[in-house]
């Protein structure tokens, strides 16, 4: 071999390590989670007791947080796409809602420590949640609040189980499929191998948003069946998800025993965390 075909094979070889070595890292990156040392630091640091635990269900892993008083009635959070129970953390450990609800934030199928990576479509990752919800039941009222794509997921259970949830709060939820417009580049990283080009939580993320449109359409014949009391919020400035979805859910949800929308000015997608005051006293102030 001359030094010319020795420098191209050098450089060849050098790429495929370089290449095998992203994707290796790609596994680890972007997790979007909290270990358990971030975890016992955050609630420790603010003197509140805490269970994390690993629920089997079926085939799958749940993971999730429990805060305040077991005997009372459940606070359900699900996060959005890409995310983690942390997402709700500032609720798990205030104050007003431990006295008064038992409070579990789960890692969605595909995120956290839940099966990470291995994305579900809706009706499936509903049944393991509904499924889940089963198994740490505490025979009292449970509260679904979801965000961004935890939004139809508590919607798609309620429709599943109309008596079992009697109160729906939905933050900023996609639900209107007519108001998603899903990327074409998203398909082309579902195939291999550059779906595993797409660091962390990212690539359970692009999967389930690309079958989210179809999944909302499926879903939206039995909207319906919903008979909870469903309290909406959502920000007029959403750019990610359209304030339409408001008023879509406020059409749809036509057996709802009540629908109280609440609509923050000006506000963008984020509100669990930017607008926590309003959406912790709406919490508070729901009738079980």
């Amino acid at each position: 071999m001359n030094t010319v075909n020795l420098g191209k094979f050098k450089w060849r070889y050098a790429l495929v390590g370089v290449l095998a070595l992203y994707i290796v890292l790609c596994q680890s990156c972007m997790t979007m989670r909290m270990n358990a040392k971030e975890t016992a630091n955050y609630f420790d640091t603010l003197k509140v007791s805490y269970v994390s635990r690993t629920e089997i269900v079926g085939e799958h892993k749940i993971h999730f947080i429990q805060t305040g008083n077991s005997d009372k009635p459940t606070l359900f959070f699900v996060h959005g796409s890409p995310g983690s129970w942390d997402a709700y953390k500032q609720y798990l450990s205030d104050s007003l809602l431990l006295k008064k609800y038992r409070m579990i934030a789960i890692d969605r199928p595909g995120f956290g420590n839940s099966n990470f990576g291995n994305a579900e479509d809706l009706a499936t990752q509903a049944q393991i949640i509904e499924d889940f919800i089963s198994q740490v039941d505490n025979h009292q009222p449970v509260v679904l609040v979801g965000h961004s794509l935890g939004g139809p997921v508590i919607v798609k259970m309620a429709t599943d189980h109309p008596d079992r949830f009697p109160n729906l709060v939905v933050l900023a939820g996609a639900v209107d499929p007519r108001a998603e417009t899903p990327e074409l580049w998203r398909k082309v990283l579902l195939s291999k191998p550059l779906r595993y080009l797409i660091p962390g939580a990212l690539r359970p993320s692009n999967d389930e948003l690309w079958w989210l449109k179809k999944d909302l359409f499926d879903m939206e014949p039995n909207l319906k069946n919903i008979t909870s009391r469903v309290t909406i919020i959502h920000g007029t400035k959403d750019p990610l998800v359209p304030y339409r979805n408001m008023e879509y859910m406020d059409r749809k949800f036509v057996h709802a025993k009540s629908i109280d929308n609440i609509s923050i000015e000006n506000a963008n997608h984020f509100i669990p965390w930017e607008h926590f005051d309003l959406i912790r006293n709406t919490l508070l102030k729901l009738t079980i």
